[in-house]
């Protein structure tokens, strides 16, 4: 027996399938009427809002962004990019896609804001 026969008989590795079947696997929420009903309250009790729109990731769906003058933000999930534009053009506020344009400046300010504060 070679000194590296003992490596290659040693304990076998776990497969990824098996920790997965272990632990359980993760499942992203889907989009419900209570995330659509607080987009349009959102939008309606604010001026100068801008959506975002998110796509679906890893850990999460498709998201739509909204982003009012001040910087106050609200995230929730949507069913789907069309929708979400859609949903902008129907309450005429203008949608960019996060992924291209990134996340505006006023709304990192307006977090900045809140923490300094302490809220």
């Amino acid at each position: 027996m070679s000194l590296f026969d003992r490596f290659r008989r040693g304990p076998k590795m776990r497969r990824p399938a098996q920790d997965a079947a272990r632990t359980g696997s993760t499942r992203v929420r889907a989009s419900d009427k209570v995330d659509q009903e607080h987009l349009q309250t959102w939008v309606a009790e604010r001026r100068g809002v801008e959506g975002f729109v998110e796509p679906r990731t890893a850990v999460s769906d498709v998201t739509l962004l909204l982003v009012a003058h001040d910087g106050e933000w609200t995230r929730r999930r949507v069913p789907s990019i069309g929708w979400a534009h859609d949903f902008c053009n129907k309450h005429q506020v203008p949608s960019y896609d996060a992924a291209v344009v990134g996340i505006p400046q006023r709304m990192r300010d307006f977090n900045r804001r809140r923490k300094e504060q302490g809220l």
